[in-house]
C-alpha cells in the first residue's frame, strides 16, 4: 500500500496526514471498517441527514427554488469552495444536456448566504471537476468529447473552453502544485488517468496532455507517462491512443494533496492513490462495505478522506489516516439519488454537498439539494 512520507524520511508519525502520508503495508489492500473518530451517527433530523453528535445540517439550496435572489440549478454535481474576504463561496455544477454549467453561492462569515449567481451556462452535463490553486474552478463535461470549463467563481470574468486539456468523457480534475500539473479522471469503463501540463503554470491555455502508463501484468506499482498525440481526439478517442495506457474502471472522484493523488472508480469499488514523487500507483480501499459506489471526494489538512456514494445507503464515508472506514453522515429518504460535491469552507468548519436527485429520485435532477454540515471537524 502506500506508505507514509515519514517511512520515507526514516521515521513514523501516526497522525501524519494521509494526503501525502503513503501507508505501509503493501498486502493489505482493504481498508478495515471500524469505529469513526466522531462517534456512531444520530437518528436523522428533518432533513433526512444523520450526524455525528456535535454536528449540525441544514438544505441551503434545492432545484427550483430561488436562493440567493436566483433559482437553482438541477443536477447539482462536482464542488468546491473558494475564500471570499471575511466569508467564501461554494461553487456547484449542474449535470443536465445542453443547459448545464455552474453556479456559485455566497456566505458571510457566520455562513449567512449573501447572494447567488451563474458562473456557466449552456454547456452539457457538468459532472465534477476541480480547483485550482490561482482560484478558478475547472468545470467538467461528462460527454464523449467533453471541454473543461475554467470558471470564475466571483463571477466577474468570462467561463473559457481549456481544449488543450483534452476532449474526452471528462468527470473530475486534480491540481498539483510541485509538479505543475492537473491530473484528470476519465468516466468510460475502460477510461484513463491523465495529466495535463501546461506551457506556463497558472494558464492552461495550452501544455500536453500525458496518459498514466502500466505494466501489462499490474495495475499497481510503477508507471510512467506518455503523450496523448492528438487531445482533440479527431481522429481517435484519447484513451485509444497510447497502447501501453493503463485503463480504468469507471473513473470518478480526484483529490490532491501532498504529493498522493486519489481517484475512484466505480465499477470496481475502487479509490486509487498515485504517489507523483514515485511515480507508483497503489490501491488504497478495495471492499464492499461500508464504502459502496465511490463517487466524488475530498479532504482536510489533517489528513481524513471524505468519499461520497453514488447510491447504496446515501453515505459519506471517512477513511482516517490509519486506514480505518466509516460512514461520517448518512442521508435517509434519498435512495434513487447520489452524493456529489463534497467540500470544505476554507476555515474547514463546514462540508457542503448535495443530493442529485433528491427525495424524489428523478434522472433529470429537478429535485436535486445542496446541504452544509457544521460541527467540530478534525483538521
Amino acid at each position: 500500500m502506500l506508505r507514509r512520507t515519514f517511512v520515507r524520511a526514516g521515521g513514523l508519525a501516526i497522525g501524519t496526514a494521509l494526503a501525502g502520508s503513503l501507508w505501509q503495508d503493501a498486502a493489505r489492500a482493504i481498508s478495515p471498517q471500524g469505529d469513526s473518530p466522531y462517534g456512531p451517527l444520530g437518528t436523522p433530523d428533518a432533513n433526512g441527514l444523520a450526524l455525528p453528535d456535535g454536528f449540525t445540517g441544514r438544505v441551503v439550496a434545492r432545484t427550483g427554488n430561488r436562493v440567493g435572489g436566483m433559482l437553482w440549478h438541477p443536477a447539482p454535481d462536482g464542488g468546491a469552495c473558494f475564500p471570499d474576504g471575511d466569508g467564501w463561496i461554494y461553487v456547484s455544477n449542474s449535470e443536465i444536456p445542453l443547459h448545464g454549467g455552474a453556479s456559485a453561492i455566497k456566505f458571510g462569515s457566520d455562513g449567512t448566504i449573501r447572494g447567488a449567481y451563474r458562473i456557466l451556462s449552456d454547456t452539457t452535463l457538468n459532472c465534477a471537476g476541480g480547483r485550482t490553486p490561482w482560484n478558478t474552478w475547472l468545470s467538467c463535461e461528462e460527454t464523449s468529447r467533453g471541454r473543461v470549463f475554467e470558471c470564475d467563481p466571483y463571477g466577474v470574468r468570462t467561463a473559457l473552453p481549456r481544449l488543450a486539456m483534452g476532449r474526452f468523457k471528462h468527470e473530475a480534475a486534480a491540481c498539483d502544485p510541485v509538479r505543475q500539473v492537473v491530473y484528470m479522471t476519465e468516466d468510460e469503463r475502460d477510461g484513463c488517468f491523465y495529466r495535463f501540463r501546461p506551457n506556463r503554470w497558472g494558464s492552461l491555455t495550452s501544455g500536453r496532455l500525458e496518459v498514466l502508463c502500466v505494466d501489462s501484468d499490474s495495475d499497481t506499482g510503477p508507471v510512467i507517462w506518455k503523450r496523448v498525440s492528438d487531445p482533440a481526439a479527431v481522429r481517435e478517442m484519447t484513451r485509444y491512443q497510447v497502447d501501453e495506457a493503463g485503463h480504468f474502471q469507471g473513473g470518478e472522484g480526484c483529490y490532491y494533496a501532498d504529493g498522493v493523488c486519489f481517484f475512484t472508480t466505480k465499477v470496481d469499488n475502487r479509490v486509487w492513490g498515485y504517489d507523483a514523487e514515485r511515480q507508483r500507483l497503489e490501491v488504497v480501499y478495495d471492499a464492499d462495505a461500508p464504502l459502496k459506489g465511490v463517487d466524488n471526494l475530498t479532504g482536510t489538512p489533517g489528513g481524513d478522506l471524505y468519499v461520497a456514494e453514488d447510491g447504496d445507503n446515501m453515505e459519506i464515508n471517512l477513511i482516517t489516516p490509519d486506514r480505518t472506514v466509516a460512514p461520517f453522515l448518512r442521508l435517509d429518504g434519498h435512495l434513487k439519488s447520489e452524493i456529489t460535491g463534497p467540500a470544505f469552507s476554507p476555515d474547514g468548519s463546514r462540508l457542503y454537498f448535495s443530493s442529485q436527485r433528491g427525495v424524489l429520485g428523478d434522472p433529470a435532477g429537478t429535485d436535486g439539494f445542496t446541504y452544509e454540515v457544521a460541527g467540530p471537524f478534525r483538521r
